[in-house]
């Protein structure tokens, strides 16, 4: 591989010896396509050009693995691009820059629309957020790993191989679906979710714990799962897939050089320097996200009908309840709730709560409900709250709900004004429908027979705004045919390419209820077979 060469830019000339593949984006998808290639063949390289900043000494793990308070806000505040504090020079905002009306939707994240000069547009979205940093969302993300069921998969992808790729998924995501099923507290509230909802629901989708990315350590503590666990060998030096794997951070690519429908090379600025150069590769893999994916393909002169178009997350509606000490007391006893509380205070800088579901079911329950368990409200309650201060403590809940693929739900982008980065800026367009308003008012009466089975309400049913899921999918989404409705072939092939691949939740083209990290990686290791089959044929 080349070293970028702060003073040209042009690149060195390439004495190497293999494909080399250029991986725009460093989260779990990213990841994910560096651990196929690589151990799919000897010869292959990866080069992986990440925008933002490492965070952790490990590249791409969870900041939630942090244990001092202190560096695990700094960690975060250095993800949120133009909203970094002290660390946006290394945006190219100069430090004196006067942006107005910038906060996080979520620590680690900063909004796409931050009010600022170079902001995108989206009024009708306005919670859209991302992480600019080594290991992407996956550095934040609360590692729920539910599988997608019924209408939720993939049409077109035969059954047999769908599940095979979803459980190489969960391999490579450390997804762990027992976690939290020893918790007396968490068992009480799944057998008075049981009471209400069982009656029906088919027997394997019932109240359950929920699947998680994590290793459980001695402690009773998790060790959460980022791009790190994904990347796996590749981060060690003694592995051989190591001398075959770079990682480069903030390095900001520009634009994908291509003629014919072959890319030729990636146009990169190095952010520390400002300096550009130019590499040169045989395939590149875009897995930046939802938006700055075909925000780059768009700047790249590469713009399929479909690119930005039909854009969907799940709407989310969430509430908090204080536990019923009557209830949860016919199925868990006082010893139980201190031994949870124990626990609990064991790892006080990220304890593991007992977090449960109601997941996606047809035709009777198409939504997906979670239930975190926790000992304080995430808010003060007045100390006069007959609720203040429960002892059995309170849970926070959300149903997802769907919403229905559309073209005019998306994201555009317009040559004509550059956004705080010098790319084409964005507009994204976003309704709910009279259907999906009619599903989301009967999620919500299922959120409210779940909270009255379990206690009192102290902060009532709500949606959120537009974009609050973070979830957000179809952007560039997958199909059978190129028939203008996708922009790339069931192996995440852009059409009319014959080596640049998309990765990521933009492919889903379904509508989902639930966190897509786990099938967004099924479909990248789907496309990475496909690519390293092409790369060594």
């Amino acid at each position: 591989m080349t070293t970028p060469d702060s003073t040209s830019s042009e690149s060195a000339p390439d004495t190497r010896s293999g494909p080399i593949v250029a991986i725009v984006g460093s989260g779990p998808i990213g990841s994910a396509y560096a651990r196929e290639l690589l151990e799919a063949s000897p010869d292959l390289r990866v080069l992986m050009l990440e925008a933002g900043p490492q965070l952790t000494d490990i590249p791409g793990e969870s900041v939630r693995n942090i244990p001092d308070p202190d560096e695990k806000a700094k960690a975060r505040e250095r993800s949120q691009g133009p909203q970094a504090g002290e660390h946006r020079a290394s945006f190219g905002l100069p430090a004196n820059a006067r942006v107005e009306g910038m906060f996080t939707a979520r620590e680690g994240t900063h909004l796409l629309d931050f009010g600022g000069e170079g902001s995108a547009h989206a009024e009708t979205f306005p919670a859209a957020a991302a992480s600019t940093n080594v290991g992407g969302m996956g550095a934040h993300w609360t590692c729920a790993t539910p599988r997608p069921a019924g209408a939720e998969r993939v049409a077109f992808i035969d059954d047999a191989e769908w599940d095979e790729l979803i459980v190489e998924a969960e391999e490579l995501l450390h997804v762990n679906t027992t976690a939290f099923g020893d918790s007396p507290i968490g068992g009480a509230i799944r057998s008075l979710l049981q009471e209400e909802f069982g009656a029906e629901l088919p027997d394997a989708a019932g109240p359950s714990t929920l699947p998680v990315a994590g290793d459980p350590q001695p402690d009773g503590s998790m060790r959460w799962a980022g791009a790190d666990v994904v990347l796996g060998p590749i981060l060690d030096p003694s592995s051989p897939l190591a001398a075959r794997f770079e990682l480069r951070d903030l390095s900001l690519v520009r634009r994908i050089e291509h003629a014919d429908g072959h890319v030729t090379a990636v146009t990169v600025q190095d952010l520390r320097t400002g300096s550009r150069y130019t590499e040169q590769v045989d395939a590149v893999v875009v897995a930046a996200d939802t938006f700055r994916s075909p925000q780059l393909l768009w700047a790249s002169g590469i713009r399929p009908t479909a690119l930005g178009h039909y854009l969907t997350e799940h709407p989310v509606v969430i509430s908090t309840v204080s536990l019923d000490g009557e209830g949860m007391s016919r199925y868990a006893t006082e010893e139980d709730l201190q031994a949870e509380l124990l626990r609990r205070s064991a790892n006080p800088v990220d304890p593991v709560a007992a977090v449960n579901r109601i997941p996606y079911s047809e035709p009777d329950h198409t939504f997906s409900l979670q239930v975190m368990y926790a000992e304080k409200p995430p808010f003060p309650l007045d100390p006069s709250s007959p609720h203040a201060g429960n002892k059995w403590g309170y849970v926070n809940m959300g149903y997802g709900m769907r919403k229905q693929p559309r073209f005019e739900d998306g994201v555009t982008f317009d040559d004509g004004e550059l956004d705080y980065r010098g790319f084409p800026n964005m507009t994204i367009r976003y309704e709910l429908t009279d259907s999906e308003k009619a599903e989301i008012a009967q999620g919500t009466e299922l959120l409210k027979r779940a909270g009255e089975a379990l206690g009192t309400f102290i902060a009532q049913p709500r949606l959120l705004p537009n974009g609050s899921s973070l979830h957000f999918q179809g952007t560039m989404r997958m199909g059978e045919t190129d028939d203008g409705t996708s922009v790339a072939d069931g192996y995440s092939r852009v059409w009319g390419f014959d080596n640049l691949v998309v990765g990521g939740n933009a492919l889903i083209p379904t509508a989902t209820t639930m966190n897509p990290t786990l099938m967004s990686v099924a479909i990248a290791v789907r496309g990475a077979r496909a690519l390293a089959e092409r790369l060594t044929s």
